[in-house]
């Protein structure tokens, strides 16, 4: 039997109390950072580089000329991943706070907790670091779920109470504490990783690489099988402090050159933000594009280009500063106890 519509009365009348919840739950998110002097912004979809990660994949279309810009040639553009490097570009033009609620593209992603176009929630504050950011985190989810009327985070059986002091937890502790693995000690040099070292340590779980796995992905097999289980319940879990290798555009910790400034926010096991202190090294972030690049043309046969307006920026001095971005999709998922994400949109993506 075909599939009803979405837009059948009967249908769409199941998702309607979690479109109340999510309209309140949008409210109280612009209220939160307007009240922290926060300027909302507004960057273009459309990008010259959609995002560098190896395993994202973008939506390609092109520019052409209307006849007014005569001489130019028509460009191929991207769908933005994110409105990361725009925002940033705000950051280097003087923005000192800046929140923005955008629609996302992201290609080859469809589950119950993916959708092709979704909304992500990104904010950037100079002059801080991550570990602000992991205080803006607590409060935001608190003051969202305050505004949706519950007082739990659900999903899959699963429930966090953000009232309570946050987990935080590094990802170094997370593996020793969950897999029995040093993690570090794999990583000598900690921009190149060993699979050898990995894989050795990982054995005993069972766990093992497959043909052509890089540590990453090996990284990656262990983690979503005995860790990330284990985040976001009874109380969401800040997990900090990535082996430099996995710090695309965050900045080494100081003190310790083996990790990078990055966080993510997990609840209910499921993983809802993802956050840096920036990196604003012009060459070292170069370099890192170059190796992700490479990357992607390893495993898929093509690359995106480096924005060198980004880079650019950089050059031109970005200030310290942190930036998070936070699925919000998942965010009201997670506040109604929906447990695909299609319940939580007002039209999915045929």
């Amino acid at each position: 039997m075909a599939k009803a519509p979405w837009w059948r009365q009967d249908v769409f009348a199941d998702r309607a109390a979690n479109l109340r919840m999510r309209g309140a739950m949008l409210r109280a998110t612009r209220q939160f950072f307007e009240t922290r002097d926060f300027a909302e912004v507004e960057t273009p979809a459309l990008q010259v580089s959609p995002g560098l990660e190896p395993h994202l994949k973008a939506f390609a279309t092109t520019l052409e000329d209307s006849g007014e810009t005569r001489g130019r040639q028509k460009r191929r553009l991207f769908l933005h991943t994110s409105p990361e490097f725009a925002m940033k570009k705000l950051l280097a033009a003087g923005v000192k706070r800046m929140f923005q609620l955008a629609h996302v593209f992201r290609n080859a992603e469809r589950s119950f907790t993916h959708h092709p176009e979704f909304s992500l929630l990104e904010w950037y504050r100079a002059g801080a670091t991550y570990r602000d950011l992991m205080e803006d985190c607590e409060e935001l989810l608190r003051h969202t779920l305050k505004a949706a009327g519950r007082t739990f985070f659900t999903y899959k059986g699963k429930s966090a109470d953000p009232a309570q002091k946050f987990q935080r937890l590094s990802v170094a502790e997370s593996f020793e504490r969950f897999a029995g693995i040093d993690l570090l000690a794999t990583a000598p040099d900690p921009q190149k990783p060993e699979l050898k070292l990995l894989a050795k340590a990982a054995k005993p779980l069972g766990i093992s690489p497959h043909r052509g796995d890089s540590w990453e992905d090996l990284f990656f097999r262990i983690f979503l099988d005995r860790i990330e289980p284990h985040l976001g319940s009874p109380v969401p879990t800040l997990l900090y402090d990535y082996p430099l290798s996995m710090a695309a555009l965050a900045r080494a910790k100081p003190g310790d050159p083996r990790l990078a400034e990055r966080v993510e926010l997990y609840v209910c096991g499921l993983e809802l933000a993802n956050g840096f202190s920036e990196l604003t090294d012009a060459k070292e972030q170069r370099a890192r594009f170059a190796r992700d690049r490479s990357a992607k043309r390893r495993i898929y046969g093509t690359a995106y280009p480096v924005d060198e307006d980004f880079l650019a920026a950089l050059e031109a001095g970005l200030p310290e500063s942190a930036g998070m971005a936070l699925g919000f999709d998942r965010l009201v998922m997670l506040a109604s106890g929906a447990a695909t994400i299609d319940e939580v949109l007002w039209a999915p993506v045929g």
